[in-house]
């Protein structure tokens, strides 16, 4: 996803930044991990916002993404922390999920802004420390999980806002994404995703179904997991079971059901989404076959709930200005216009010094789902505790905690640090 981040960069609000460019200064950007980069939409016509550096491990990569951008060689790097004594403004982490947050505190240590990949890193420990970095450097981090900003997550949010749904009191969401032939680099080599995303059990990817489904309940968070799964039945030697099931309660007392199977025969269904509440009811299209989103409110006609479904589409209206206002170039970024959103809201924070929504406390919330899922499902669902991040003497009961989801040769129960 990292080519779309590098899109978006060129389809940033053009009209809000060149006006008074002469006076702003350019805000240059560095990327890690330019896999899969491709080509880059003109970024030159861009006054504001530039990317003037590269960092990835291999290196017939980073140079063809490197002829690609008119990247001086010497800012094209393989090395991350060589990448953080350039002088760019912010960097976008988009390296495998283990590398996360050591790249995050180097950048923050060097005075870099950050905008992460999912998941926000991949231990206890590490989620402390993160939060005590930001907070000791006072940059911006922000979490770039697309799937909260699709135009079907921010419409459902609106009307959430508006009292279309009156109290919302459960929600559902699923990752249903078939990754099996993700496991091997072309050239034969094992990918990470072996080892830091299905050799582990329990729910490794919680993001994309957690992030949109805490967007529809406000000033509420996630204080209590419990996991279960039907056990493991890959044919490819992997650890991880075939479909998780994650319970989540909030601190007002409404129950999430959170879903991912990434091993599993049957095709993609990454945006599995409902949302029940005491007036009315989203339902995300699921089956395909011509499935759309729909909804279904109380009326006048059926005040005892017996309803009919309309789709979510007749409600277009209350969709947020700027996603209504996005041209077709902001579209085409990918999930509707939502990548662009994301690269858009994480500058406009640095440039007017403002906290981003998605921030680390919420960034580390989702991580902790899936890290302590894994627990949970070992020890047969027994449920666990979320820390509240925000509260320093929470996260403190963490700071050591460096339990990682790999097992040692005789079987004892992992609990290896994850980096040096």
């Amino acid at each position: 996803s990292c080519i779309l981040y590098l899109r978006i960069l060129y389809l940033f609000d053009k009209p809000k930044f060149e006006k008074g460019a002469t006076a702003m200064k350019k805000l240059k950007v560095g990327i890690a991990g330019v896999r899969g980069l491709s080509t880059v939409m003109g970024l030159n016509a861009l006054p504001d916002v530039e990317i003037t550096a590269l960092c990835d491990l291999d290196e017939n990569v980073l140079k063809y993404s490197g002829d690609n951008l008119n990247i001086a060689p010497n800012h094209r790097y393989r090395i991350f922390d060589d990448m953080m004594e350039s002088d760019i403004d912010a960097v976008v982490i988009a390296t495998p999920m283990q590398c996360h947050v050591p790249q995050a505190i180097a950048a923050l240590e060097a005075g870099k802004h950050v905008l992460s990949e999912v998941t926000a890193g991949v231990t206890m420990d590490e989620l402390f420390w993160l939060c005590e970095t930001v907070e000791k450097y006072g940059k911006t981090y922000m979490m770039a999980e697309n799937y909260m900003y699709t135009p079907q997550v921010q419409l459902v949010r609106e009307l959430v806002r508006q009292g279309k749904f009156g109290e919302t009191y459960y929600a559902e969401g699923a990752y249903l994404h078939n990754i099996n032939g993700l496991f091997v680099y072309p050239n034969g080599k094992t990918s990470w995703r072996s080892f830091w995303q299905c050799g582990k059990r329990g729910n490794f990817y919680p993001t994309h179904s957690v992030g949109p489904v805490m967007n529809w309940f406000p000033s509420d968070r996630i204080t209590e997991i419990t996991t279960y799964s039907p056990g493991v039945y890959n044919e490819l030697g992997l650890r991880q079971d075939s479909g998780t099931t994650t319970m989540c309660r909030t601190a007002n007392g409404k129950l999430l059901n959170i879903r991912v199977d990434c091993t599993s025969p049957r095709p993609h269904n990454m945006t599995y989404y409902q949302l029940q509440g005491t007036k009315g009811i989203f339902q995300a299209a699921s089956l395909g076959f011509g499935d759309q989103d729909k909804v279904s409110f109380l009326g006048a006609d059926n005040p005892l709930g017996n309803m009919h479904w309309e789709a979510l589409d007749n409600y277009r209206e209350y969709l947020p200005e700027r996603y209504k206002a996005a041209t077709a170039e902001q579209n085409a970024a990918g999930h509707g216009g939502g990548d662009f959103i994301v690269v858009r809201d994480f500058l406009n924070c640095i440039r007017e010094n403002k906290r981003p929504e998605f921030d680390e406390y919420f960034a580390t919330t989702m991580a902790s789902v899936g890290i302590l899922s894994h627990r949970s499902l070992l020890e047969l669902g027994v449920p666990y505790d979320i820390p509240d991040f925000h509260l320093e003497e929470e996260r403190a009961k963490w700071e050591n905690d460096r339990l990682t989801p790999f097992y040692g040769s005789d079987g004892s129960a992992p609990n290896m640090p994850t980096c040096s």
